[in-house]
């Protein structure tokens, strides 16, 4: 049972939604940042094995059990979908697209969950409200895709960005589901440690595979790089993640869901102020469309729909390891 809100509760309430929505919000511009000079998916493993590596300790110290065998091979399956297939997509496709774009993408998972859920075995028609949100949802990815396209800027339509984009936002998804019936740690500070670490360890696998250590100079990384892969360590994935979990002890779930539909406009003005995106009216008009469509899916999730859909309604509350 969550604590009702006084004065100091209250107060931590709103200081743990702010960093959530500004920590979160910021990974992409982080991410876009840091791969200036580093190889994306060597930075997207060494990052998640580092946070991986000190939310472990915090579990152990906590008095937080170790994960047994088939806990971490789950755990790796959670990782290798939500961080390989999706995080280090995202990273990846940011050599291409802008932050903005990849941010309103990844936003529309919920639209993607409702989709799993609604044809999985045991799925059911969501209500009217979620299906015009993920109407509404591919009808904002669509405005995406098909704007026209200058890719000098590094802000318009690149198709295999988008596309990968899209692969990863399905892969985000999948390991979603996947996490629900998965037997992952009951610790939810330790199951994101022991995704981050197994999800680390294949990022930095892979991306030996990709040749990223290859193009690895550590000379030439910039400060400004160190500073973002900082902030991506640090603020998106140990205190964001904290503060989540927080909130979802501590606040109404529906009101600790709200960082999906205000993540991406955090992530689009960040994305403009700071590495000088420019906003296209195409681009403008998905973020309107493809917000709206996490809005209805996030209002209405909650009306009675049982079965199989009700998997892919709880989205905010599955691992934000991606974060």
């Amino acid at each position: 049972m969550k604590q009702k809100p006084g004065v100091n509760s209250g107060y931590m309430i709103g200081v743990a939604l702010l960093s959530v929505y500004l920590f979160w919000g910021g990974t992409y511009v982080g991410m876009k940042v840091a791969i200036e000079t580093m190889p994306p998916f060597l930075m997207a493993g060494i990052r998640f094995f580092t946070a991986g590596a000190v939310l472990y300790v915090i579990s152990r110290l906590s008095g937080v059990k170790r994960p047994v065998g088939r806990e971490w091979r789950s755990s790796a399956i959670v990782g290798a979908l939500l961080l390989l297939g999706g995080n280090g997509l995202v990273a990846w496709s940011e050599q291409r697209v802008s932050s903005s774009i990849a941010s309103l993408i990844i936003a529309a998972v919920p639209v993607w969950m409702m989709l799993f859920g609604w044809f999985g075995r045991s799925g059911k028609r969501p209500n009217t409200g979620v299906i015009a949100g993920i109407v509404l949802g591919l009808l904002g990815i669509a405005v995406l895709v098909f704007q026209p396209g200058q890719g000098d800027t590094g802000t318009a339509t690149d198709l295999t960005g988008i596309i990968t984009l899209l692969i990863a936002s399905l892969s985000w998804a999948a390991g979603s589901m996947y996490s629900r019936s998965a037997r992952i740690p009951d610790s939810p500070l330790m199951s994101t440690a022991a995704q981050m670490l197994t999800g680390g360890v294949l990022l930095i696998a892979f991306s030996y595979v990709t040749g990223d250590w290859s193009k690895l100079e550590v000379s030439t990384i910039s400060l400004r790089s160190y500073a973002a892969f900082g902030y991506l360590v640090a603020f998106g994935s140990i205190i964001g993640y904290t503060a989540y979990i927080w909130l979802l002890k501590n606040a109404d779930a529906s009101l600790a869901s709200t960082y999906a539909f205000v993540n991406p406009v955090v992530a689009v003005i960040l994305g403009w102020a700071m590495v000088g995106e420019q906003l296209t009216a195409n681009t403008l008009a998905a973020a309107v469309i493809i917000i709206a469509a996490v809005v209805l899916v996030t209002l209405f999730r909650s009306r009675p729909q049982k079965t199989g859909t009700q998997a892919a309604l709880d989205i905010q509350n599955q691992q934000q390891s991606i974060h």
